[in-house]
């Protein structure tokens, strides 16, 4: 069954208890595996690596290069990764998609990947504590550490999992639309949170792969069979 058409393939409806089994089986387990990973990465980047400092150069030169014009419109991208305007955008998203489909087991994912993404990014930043980078922050720094970014695996947990079930859309032009601006919303919030001094190279790359584990994660949360018709 093609990844991406899952949910089309196969329509059947899911009792709860199933879909939590599922849930429990194939999200949460990986995601404590995912969790050891990102801590193991950050663990090497500040112990044997001495804290990546040729990052360094990164921050500074998109220091010393700011203006005005940029700083106003990196405000905009770094604040779509800001928590309340990611889980007020999924909360409208899960509401119409259910309303859309009438399938709640397909609504639920995009809230089932940003819940994931942000536990393994709390729990992965309170054991690391890297120091965020030696430059003017353009953004308040929250008390978590630089290490990885939550505003980046937060946003691309979050409209990577939109772009998904963008699929689902008849009309090809604004399908391809809503998808290239889902999948390019993530790269926007990451060069902002760069741009704005709020994180390291890599603490942007890993917040990248851990949201979109969690997005692939959410997206196989409900096993599938086969092609069966709409219940």
């Amino acid at each position: 069954m093609p990844f991406l058409t899952r949910y089309v393939d196969d329509e059947s409806r899911p009792h709860a208890s199933s879909a939590l089994r599922d849930l429990a089986v194939r999200v949460l387990a990986p995601a404590v595996l995912l969790w050891v990973v990102i801590v193991g990465i950050g663990k090497l980047i500040e112990g044997p690596l001495g804290g990546l400092t040729a990052e360094n150069a990164v921050n500074h030169a998109l220091a010393d290069g700011r203006t005005p014009l940029w700083n106003s419109i990196t405000m905009v991208w770094s604040r779509i990764g800001n928590t309340e305007i990611v889980i007020g955008v999924c909360i409208v998203m899960v509401a119409l998609i259910w309303w859309r489909t009438r399938q709640w087991w397909v609504a639920v994912v995009p809230a089932i990947a940003i819940a994931v993404q942000a536990t393994v990014f709390v729990l992965a930043t309170a054991v690391t504590g890297r120091a965020r980078p030696d430059v003017e922050h353009l953004d308040p720094a929250p008390p978590t550490s630089s290490y990885p970014s939550g505003h980046v695996g937060a946003s691309t947990a979050l409209y990577f999992t939109l772009a998904a079930i963008a699929q689902r859309i008849p009309n090809p032009v604004l399908r391809r639309v809503v998808t290239v601006v889902c999948l390019v919303i993530p790269f926007l919030v990451a060069y902002a949170r760069l741009y704005r001094g709020m994180h390291h190279l890599s603490d942007v790359i890993v917040g990248f792969l851990n949201g979109l584990t969690c997005a692939v994660l959410a997206w196989a949360y409900l096993r599938r069979d086969g092609v069966r018709p709409r219940a």
